[in-house]
Order: structure tokens, then C-alpha cells, then sequence
């Protein structure tokens, strides 16, 4: 046996032993948000920066590879933080897992990546958390109607979209028209474009062709 096949042996030995998978399962984790990060934000950045952003070539890519860097480290590392909190956490707790566990292990990573002061408050991080946020409202709604707790409005569980889709941009426009500055600001370049700048117009050329 070559030096080559036994190394690669004793390898494959250690990653498969059980005393080695709660740390290489924290550094898959770690490994898995840089991938995922990159595959979401990469090609986004291309098409919003490309599209939307003024300045040269070179400044544009450098916008791109920081956004998509930024995301794939930071989902990275809050996977890194959030498994290593939750199994701490079962670790004092005789191996037992409790219900609590993965909301300290959340509150810990969002604190340290997203939440606290400092370089963390990016547009990047904000979007992130936007979307997020999002995604919990709406199963918060469904759980809700899971447990009977709304009223009827299609079949079965049907009816925890029509609400949340109706009642989010029900929001969102009522802010827009009358506290427009609280809104991100990217929201509110949007609904500028499609609501204010569509109610002026001198000619055809800005009516149908340019903007403006």
C-alpha cells in the first residue's frame, strides 16, 4: 500500500469516527453557509449591481465579490456559532436536547453576526434579516392556523397565505404613501419607480420608452 492510500485511510478512518463528529459536523456547517452564501448572493449581486449601480467595470465587480463574500462568511460563521452553541448547551444538559436550545443558539449567532453594532449593520446583513424575518411571520401565521387559531378564509391551511400576502403589502403601501422614510431603502427606490415616478410623464418618449 502506497503512502498516499494509507493516509488517505487513516483519513477517512478519523472522519468516520464517532468521537470526531461533533466538531466536523460544526465544520461542515461552516463549510456548507460559504457555499450556500456564494450560490445565493453571487449571482443576485451580479444582476442588481450590473443593473442598478452607476460606476466603472472594476468598481462593480469589487461591489459583487464584497456582497457575496460578506454573505457566505457570515452565514458561515453563524452556522459555526450556532452549532457550537446549541451542542454546548446539550452538553451541559447530560446530551438531552431541550425545546429552549435552538432559540439561545439563534439569539447568540444573530446577536454576534447580524445584530450588533458596528460592521455588522451592512445592507447585506439587513437584506438577510429582512428575509428572514419574512419567512418567520408567515410560519407564525400557518402555525397559527394549523392550531385553529384564525379565521376560515380557503381550505385547510390554505388560508394563512391569502392573509399574510394581503395584510403584508396592505402595510407596506400604507407606509410608503405616508412615512415613506422608514421604508429600506432599496423598498423605497422600487416604489418610487412603480408608484410615484408612473404619475408623470410630457410625451410618449416617457410615457412608454424612458422613465423620465
Amino acid at each position: 500500500m502506497s503512502s498516499s492510500s494509507a493516509a488517505s485511510d487513516a483519513l477517512t478512518r478519523i472522519i468516520l469516527d464517532p468521537r470526531f463528529h461533533t466538531p466536523l459536523s460544526i465544520l461542515k456547517g461552516f463549510r456548507n453557509g460559504l457555499v450556500y452564501g456564494t450560490k445565493i448572493r453571487f449571482p443576485h449581486a451580479l444582476v442588481m449591481v450590473l443593473l442598478f449601480r452607476s460606476g466603472t467595470f472594476r468598481q462593480k465587480a469589487s461591489t459583487i465579490l464584497n456582497m457575496t463574500r460578506t454573505h457566505a462568511q457570515n452565514l458561515g460563521l453563524f452556522v459555526l456559532l450556532f452549532k457550537s452553541s446549541t451542542l454546548l448547551i446539550r452538553s451541559l444538559n447530560d446530551g438531552k436536547e431541550t425545546s429552549i436550545e435552538p432559540f439561545i443558539g439563534g439569539l447568540i449567532g444573530g446577536w454576534t453576526v447580524f445584530g450588533r453594532p458596528g460592521p455588522a449593520q451592512s445592507s447585506v446583513n439587513h437584506q438577510i434579516v429582512i428575509y428572514v424575518f419574512a419567512r418567520v411571520v408567515l410560519g407564525l401565521v400557518k402555525l397559527m392556523a394549523k392550531e385553529g387559531k384564525l379565521p376560515e378564509v380557503g381550505k385547510g391551511n390554505e388560508h394563512a397565505w391569502p392573509i399574510f400576502a394581503s395584510v403584508s403589502w396592505a402595510m407596506v403601501m400604507w407606509l410608503f404613501r405616508w412615512h415613506p422614510e422608514v421604508l429600506q431603502s432599496s423598498l423605497r427606490s422600487s416604489m418610487t419607480y412603480l408608484y410615484t415616478n408612473s404619475e408623470s410623464w410630457d410625451g410618449w418618449r416617457n410615457l412608454l420608452w424612458h422613465n423620465q
